[in-house]
């Protein structure tokens, strides 16, 4: 998917965001800092689904505060699998001058074993090639030819092309040289298609895009989605189900239940009856002691290493994550199937399947019709990681078309923070604050304080008092964080010097950021709403309980109103009540939007509905 970066033309999968807020503008030719003048990529695929890719593309710098960005350029490859070879590389001077890249101007960088040992887990190499005597007015033209001598699946072939409407294309030309008998899908978005024909017993197909009138990007939040920005999908899978099943065919055998894995298995499950109780444990045994690295060699970037590697060296990919709990729990006579989802920003996928489309596997167990994602730490059993959410899952085996991972269910995610704040006469503070959490939000504080002391953390919240200029003092009282749960509690205390003028106003918020605040709801009143496009979206809860005391002679002379809103699927409630020296404030602010996706009309009013919340927010307590 290619979008338009400041470093460039970036390639990225299902990660772009549509430009589609009210009525994209046109850019202003004088703002543009550089154009794809051409762009051209060709693929001869071949039967066994090996192929020859080539590609051009030139690129015309045209501010000189650009020409930093797109000095250089890059290939990446699998050295296994692919070899490149570069067949012109040049700067182009206005004038017509040609400055061909010398070799001397070529930077390689390959990932290999030691000695002649095979690398482990990448054998990506990176050749950078740096444009000579580059300034603005140039354009920099880079052709090269990569040839997938194997390809990941037998037989089988996909690729997405995606084209940002942010960026110039003075034309972009996508072909595709197939054998006629190989069983091709394809679908194209404000492309057309200008070549289908078949010659000598080959299938050619071309389609072409220009955009020479680009839109501003407007930093819109709209999710992309396939079909709103130029680009096509071309496949031999005849369906999703296709990729699962070619992917279990390699995956599931590396799954077998050895003498070793019924050994650990046993060992984990213990003296466990209850057989959810034994998959829990197998669970929390494989996140918490299999560390996560990538796998990029070759075949293995759809096929696990074996089990014997992956246990000998307690480390793996989301492959090898998902299948070593799959013989786990097989050995314990707990059926289980991996599963494949895209963890990125895809929640719809277009008809036509591509391998990229699922970049990641999980497990199911239908027994309880239950997901687990042992790669994400952290997670306890029975959740999922927010990027796994609300996304079309293709199982491995029992595949059901229109399955979807489950949502987090609106009121789990939920924070309560009770605050005692004492005033001194000098404007000084002695407080404490108690922190109740559930869901994510327990999930989330459970992370950042796992392998922290208390010790440890009370001095990172004498730092936070330091750079405020407060000139403060804390600690803190942490439960252990090391379980894997969806509930946490822990405790603050703290000191903080000279805060308030005597007498002066406030706007009453946390004195110590948590995971939650009722303000971090209310700012959304702030962000920028597409007029088309979703959002991704989720719920929560926030209460903050304050009880602040002035010592005396200090006054409460006037404290916000108390309010009572409801919008659609939120509700924000608010009580001051103050007598002489003492003010009690409790706010509620109830998020129950469904999720994962939010539409623009829905946006709009929730945007609006807590621009009033944020009027209370920075509604002042005065005191005298």
């Amino acid at each position: 998917m290619t979008q338009w970066k400041s470093r460039g033309l970036a390639v990225a999968l299902g990660l772009a965001c549509a430009p589609l807020m009210a009525a994209p503008q046109p850019q202003k030719a004088d703002e543009r800092v550089a154009q794809v003048e051409r762009m051209s990529v060709a693929y001869r695929i071949e039967a066994d689904g090996s192929y020859t890719e080539t590609r051009e593309k030139a690129i015309k710098v045209l501010k000189d505060d650009a020409v930093a960005a797109f000095k250089d350029d890059s290939i990446n490859y699998s050295t296994s699998i692919q070899k490149v070879e570069v067949l012109q590389a040049y700067t182009l001077k206005p004038d017509g001058r040609r400055i061909d890249v010398p070799k001397s101007n070529y930077q390689v960088s390959t990932n290999g074993g030691h000695g002649d040992g095979a690398p482990v887990f990448s054998d990506i190499t990176s050749m950078t090639v740096v444009f000579p005597e580059l300034a603005a007015g140039d354009t920099t033209v880079f052709e090269y030819r990569l040839v997938g001598s194997q390809p990941l699946f037998d037989r089988q072939f996909s690729e997405v092309e995606v084209y940002s409407p942010e960026v110039y294309y003075g034309k972009v030309d996508v072909s595709f040289d197939a054998p006629a008998a190989l069983p091709v899908r394809h679908q194209a978005w404000q492309m057309e298609q200008v070549r289908d024909e078949t010659v000598d017993g080959r299938r050619i197909s071309h389609w072409r895009y220009r955009n020479t009138q680009p839109l501003e990007d407007d930093n819109s939040t709209a999710l992309f989605e396939f079909g709103r920005s130029p680009g096509l999908v071309y496949s031999t899978f005849a369906s999703y189900a296709d990729i699962a099943r070619v992917y279990g065919e390699r995956a599931t055998p590396k799954a077998a239940v050895t003498p070793r894995i019924q050994k650990l298995a046993d060992e984990i499950a213990g003296k466990r009856k209850d057989p959810r109780d034994t998959a829990r444990a197998l669970y929390e045994w494989v996140s918490t002691h299999i560390t996560y690295a990538g796998n990029c060699i070759g075949l293995g970037a759809v096929v696990p290493h074996d089990l014997d590697f992956v246990l000998d060296n307690r480390m793996g990919d989301c492959k090898d994550h998902a299948t070593l709990l799959q013989a786990l729990l097989a050995a314990r006579g707990i059926q289980s199937t991996q599963a494949l989802i895209n963890a990125g920003d895809l929640f719809r996928l277009p008809e036509t399947p591509a391998v990229s489309m699922v970049n990641h596997v999980i497990n199911y167990l239908p027994q309880w019709d239950l997901y687990l994602d042992a790669t994400a730490k952290g997670i306890p059993f029975g959740m999922l990681p927010i990027a796994d959410m609300g996304k079309p899952v293709f199982l491995v085996d029992g595949y059901r078309d229109g399955t979807k991972t489950p949502t987090m269910a609106p009121g789990t995610d939920r924070q309560v923070v009770r605050t005692k704040l004492k005033v001194a006469a000098d404007g000084s503070i002695d407080g404490t604050s108690d922190i109740e959490l559930q869901g994510m939000y327990a999930v989330s504080a459970r992370g950042g304080f796992r392998g922290v002391s208390s010790e440890q953390a009370s001095q990172s919240v004498d730092r936070y008092f330091q750079r405020m200029g407060a000139g403060g003092t804390g600690s803190i009282k942490l439960e252990d964080a090391r379980e894997l749960t969806d509930r946490y509690r822990y405790s603050l205390q703290f000191k903080v010097g000279q805060s308030l003028p005597m007498p002066g106003a406030f706007a009453l918020q946390p004195l110590f950021p948590t995971q939650a605040p009722v303000m971090s709801f209310a700012s959304q009143a702030n962000f920028p709403v597409s007029d088309e496009g979703e959002t991704a979206c989720g719920s929560g809860y926030a209460e903050e309980e304050y009880v602040i005391e002035f010592a005396p002679p200090a006054k409460i002379v006037a404290a916000p109103a108390s309010v009572e809103l409801t919008g659609d699927s939120v509700s924000y409630r608010a009580s001051y009540e103050h007598d002489g020296n003492t003010l009690k404030v409790r706010r509620v602010l109830d998020d129950r939007t469904p999720g994962p996706l939010c539409d623009a009309k829905y946006n709009r009013a929730y945007r609006d509905f807590m621009k009033k919340v944020l009027a209370n927010l920075k509604a002042q307590v005065v005191y005298q």
